[in-house]
């Protein structure tokens, strides 16, 4: 999907990098259940390994294209400070929750990073602030987790005790705020090369933190069909597909356009997790459309502010799951 900087792409190139973004991203929260349940994989080191070999594919690629790999000394600090919110926190919590939390709870909890964006903006400086609309979403949104998490609410002890649900909000929690540092921070560097060093750099974080944690020791006695489908969907769709759709996409249209993934992506997470056998619930449908509505408000709610990079970002994920967010991220 190559065409000229002057050159407006044709509306089947424009309605390709949407689907691969859709689908690439909101597909990404099952293989995720699967591989850190289901095939019971320790999930710093799935999520780690996966991450670290996306940056090495989209490094290589940008060299095989005759791309610099150049990044300055700063540029390389921003990416190693941001990729600990991003990885550490936004895929690792992430992966973690993904061993008791179902793929659909997930993505819609998961929804809630723009909620999130938008209150931790005011607290940046200059940044954009909430108007009444704004407010509405916000309290709106979190009315939706509430929703969502009422069963567990009606027994505080549980909450904490089955404390997945508490791990993917804390995810987009820091999801947000390293897309936040990424959009205030100018970087000089590529996207996508600046994008494969937070790839490399919050991969080798996870791997070792997983190492360190005695993950190794946990592995399974060997690979299955399962886990290594889980794993290679990920690699691909999570961190390189979609995340490459949604930087071309940045390129080409709007970012509010792009945005759209936020509304998109959990509801079909939901029904990839039902058809897969997982439950939907009168609370799980309620609660991702009072959340999706918030976003909805929150997203037409900020007054602009002046900052230094326009890049929105993502929540897999790269999931928040596995995508980086300069561009973005990985929900991947």
């Amino acid at each position: 999907m190559n065409h000229p900087a002057n050159q407006s792409p044709p509306a089947w190139a424009i309605a390709l990098g949407f689907a691969l973004l859709y689908v690439s991203w909101g597909t990404t929260y099952l293989p995720i259940r699967i591989g850190v349940h289901d095939e019971a994989i320790p999930p710093l080191l799935f999520g780690g390994t996966r991450v670290l070999l996306g940056g090495v594919c989209l490094l290589a690629f940008q060299a095989l294209c005759g791309r610099s790999l150049r990044i300055s000394r700063r540029d390389l600090a921003v990416c190693f400070g941001v990729c600990w919110l991003l990885f550490v926190g936004g895929n690792g919590l992430m992966n973690t929750a993904g061993q008791t939390v179902e793929s659909g709870l997930c993505a819609v909890l998961a929804a809630t990073t723009p909620l999130w964006l938008g209150l931790l903006a005011m607290l940046w400086p200059n940044g954009e602030r909430l108007n009444l609309r704004g407010w509405l979403g916000l309290l709106v949104g979190l009315g939706g987790v509430l929703i969502l998490l009422g069963p567990q609410l009606s027994s505080p002890a549980a909450l904490f005790r089955d404390y997945g649900t508490l791990l993917v909000l804390a995810s987009s929690i820091a999801w947000a705020l390293g897309s936040l540092v990424l959009r205030h921070v100018r970087l000089q560097t590529p996207h996508l090369t600046a994008a494969g060093y937070q790839l490399l750099l919050g991969g080798a974080i996870l791997t070792c933190l997983g190492l360190a944690l005695g993950e190794h020791h946990r592995l399974p006695d060997r690979i299955t069909p399962g886990a290594a489908f889980a794993f290679f969907y990920l690699l691909i769709f999570g961190s390189l597909v979609g995340y490459v759709a949604f930087n071309w996409l940045m390129g080409h249209v709007s970012a509010a356009k792009v945005g759209t993934y936020a509304y998109v992506n959990p509801v079909i997470a939901v029904v990839v997790g039902w058809l897969a056998g997982e439950s939907i619930t009168g609370a799980l449908v309620a609660g991702i459309g009072v959340i999706l509505f918030g976003v909805f408000l929150v997203r037409g709610g900020e007054h602009p502010a002046q900052i230094a990079a326009v890049a929105e970002p993502a929540p897999v994920v790269l999931a928040k799951s596995d995508v980086p967010a300069t561009q973005s991220s990985e929900a991947s």
